[in-house]
C-alpha cells in the first residue's frame, strides 16, 4: 500500500483532537503534515476567503486550509454536530466540510461525521475514515482504540500537571477560552508570553476532568447547550476560588461566547480582563492592558496578605 499523507490544519478542531488524530494516523502508519503556525499571511488569506460575519477563529482556519494546498494527499476536515447528547457544538463546526469543499473543490478532503443525535458515533466515524484510507475494519478499529487510550493518558497527565500549580505561592491566572483561542500562536500567543515573563502560574480552562463539567457549569448556567461553552464555564466555576484573576478571551463575533460572557459577568466575582480579537491588528495595546491587570492582581494579593487571608 502506498503511504498516504494527511494534512491537518492547525486551527479549530485541531486543539481538541490533536492527540487522538496523531495517535490514530501513527498507528496506521499514515504520514501527517501540519499547516504552519498562525501568521500574518495565514490571517490575511483567511480574511480574503471568509464572509465579513465569520469569526476570527474561522478566518484563521481557512487560512490554514490554504496553507496546506499541494502539500498532502488529503486534508482532514471533520463535520461535528452533537458530540454529547442534548448538546450542540458551534455551527461553524457543522459547516466546515461544506465551506472547505465549496472554496477548494479540487482538494481531496478526508472527512468523518460525529452526531450522536443521529447515532453517528466517533468510533464508527474513525473506522470509516480508516477504510477510506485503504485499511481494513479491524486495522481501523484497533488504531482507534489505541488512539483513545493515548488521548486519555495525555489528558490525565495535563490535569495532574495543572493541579500541582495550585500549591505554588506565585500569582495564578486562569486563561479561559476555547482551545483554538488558548493555544493559537496569534490569538493568545502574546498573552501567554507576558504571563510567563511575569512568572505567573497559568491555569488553562480546557484542562478539567470531563466528569466535572456538567456539575460545575450549573453554578453559572443551567440551560446552556453549547458543549464547548459549557467547558469554559465549568472551568471558571471550578477554578475561580483557586486563582487571583482571570483573562477571558474570545474571537469576534462568536455567538455562543457573547451569551456565555454575559452569564459569566453576572455570576463570577473575580478580577477579570476581557480580550476580544477581531483581526490581525487586535493585539495593539495588549501589553499595556496586561501590565495594568497584573498590577491590580498584585495589589489585591498584597492587601489580602496584610489582612492575614
Amino acid at each position: 500500500m502506498i503511504r498516504k499523507t494527511v494534512g491537518i490544519p492547525r486551527a479549530l478542531l485541531f486543539y481538541y483532537y490533536k492527540d487522538l488524530w496523531e495517535a490514530f494516523f501513527e498507528k496506521l502508519d499514515v504520514s501527517v503534515v501540519y499547516s504552519e503556525e498562525t501568521n500574518k499571511e495565514i490571517i490575511e488569506k483567511g480574511e480574503q476567503l471568509s464572509i465579513d460575519e465569520a469569526c476570527l477563529a474561522l478566518k484563521i482556519y481557512l487560512g490554514h486550509i490554504d496553507n496546506l494546498k499541494g502539500r498532502c494527499d488529503y486534508v482532514l476536515v471533520p463535520r461535528m454536530y452533537c458530540v454529547k447528547k442534548c448538546e450542540q457544538v458551534c455551527t461553524n463546526f457543522n459547516a466546515l466540510f461544506d465551506i472547505v469543499h465549496t472554496l477548494y473543490p479540487d482538494i481531496s478532503i478526508l472527512n468523518y461525521n460525529v452526531d450522536l443525535e443521529r447515532r453517528k458515533k466517533e468510533s464508527k466515524a474513525f473506522i470509516h475514515m480508516g477504510e477510506e484510507l485503504g485499511f481494513s475494519y479491524i486495522e481501523s478499529y484497533n488504531a482507534y482504540l489505541c488512539a483513545k487510550e493515548i488521548e486519555r493518558k495525555r489528558k490525565e497527565e495535563r490535569i495532574k500537571e495543572q493541579e500541582k500549580k495550585f500549591s505554588s505561592n506565585k500569582l495564578k491566572v486562569l486563561v479561559a477560552s476555547h482551545p483554538y483561542n488558548l493555544y493559537d500562536s496569534y490569538i493568545s500567543g502574546e498573552v501567554i508570553t507576558h504571563l510567563k515573563k511575569e512568572n505567573i502560574e497559568i491555569i488553562y480552562s480546557d484542562i478539567i476532568q470531563r466528569e466535572l463539567i456538567d456539575r460545575e457549569c450549573k453554578n453559572i448556567s443551567t440551560d446552556i447547550h453549547w458543549t464547548h461553552s459549557k467547558e469554559v464555564m465549568a472551568s471558571i466555576s471550578r477554578y475561580q476560588k483557586k486563582v487571583d484573576g482571570m483573562i477571558l478571551i474570545s474571537s469576534f463575533p462568536c455567538g455562543p461566547d457573547s451569551l456565555a460572557i454575559e452569564m459569566i459577568k453576572r455570576k463570577v466575582d473575580i478580577p477579570t480582563l476581557y480580550l476580544v480579537f477581531e483581526n490581525e491588528n487586535s493585539t495593539a495595546g495588549i501589553t499595556t492592558r496586561l501590565e495594568s491587570f497584573f498590577d491590580i492582581l498584585r495589589s489585591k494579593k498584597e492587601v489580602l496578605y496584610e489582612r492575614g487571608h
